[in-house]
């Protein structure tokens, strides 16, 4: 029987009978490629070796590169994020007088929209005056930053601040301003041992 007769009977068009997968040799320059910058960047996932094919000009998308990762087998297992043991808090004597010892940490809230607020409060441990409450829905690092310098603009910084081990209170923003010579930061930093919870 001919090509045309069977197809027709099966009702199959000749076009997609004659088709032969090329994908092999379409991912061939791709797959070697991505192998050289997954053997160089061997903690990259698939986003990142895609962001440097496009930056080299080669034509191809996440989908595409996520298939290859997957059949090479680079996909890698997530690493659990690192927990800090607490061992308890660390028993400090009280403020006796005002500015001698701040206790800085987050409060968050709903709406009636539902939207959650943060709030950054800062209390004197002495007479529980709050020197700032900064609120926005989202306080980074920088922000806290922002806060603090501005305390220390209008009244100064405390010789201690009690804080958490919370993100904002690590970040590379409060790192810096560690270095920042209007404000005295090593007070700040001086106090790093003293992070209690409040």
């Amino acid at each position: 029987m001919s090509e045309r007769h069977a197809c027709r009977l099966m009702g199959l068009g000749r076009t997609t009978h004659r088709y032969r997968a090329r994908k092999a040799e379409r991912d061939s320059e791709l797959r070697a490629r991505l192998k050289k910058l997954a053997a160089k960047r061997m903690r990259f996932g698939y986003r990142r070796l895609t962001a440097m094919l496009v930056r080299e000009g080669m034509p191809t998308n996440h989908k595409r590169v996520y298939r290859l990762y997957r059949e090479e087998g680079w996909a890698m297992r997530i690493r659990q994020r690192r927990r800090i043991g607490w061992r308890g808090a660390v028993t400090s004597p009280a403020a006796t007088r005002p500015n001698e010892r701040w206790s800085m940490d987050f409060v968050s809230d709903c709406v009636a929209t539902g939207r959650v607020i943060r709030m950054l409060t800062i209390v004197d441990g002495c007479t529980r005056e709050c020197p700032a409450i900064e609120v926005d829905t989202s306080l980074g690092g920088l922000r806290v930053r922002r806060v603090l310098d501005r305390i220390a603009s209008e009244r100064g910084l405390p010789e201690a601040i009690v804080l958490d081990n919370g993100p904002e209170f690590r970040s590379r923003a409060l790192a810096a301003g560690a270095k920042n010579a209007e404000c005295d930061w090593s007070l700040f930093n001086r106090e790093s041992p003293y992070r209690t919870r409040t």
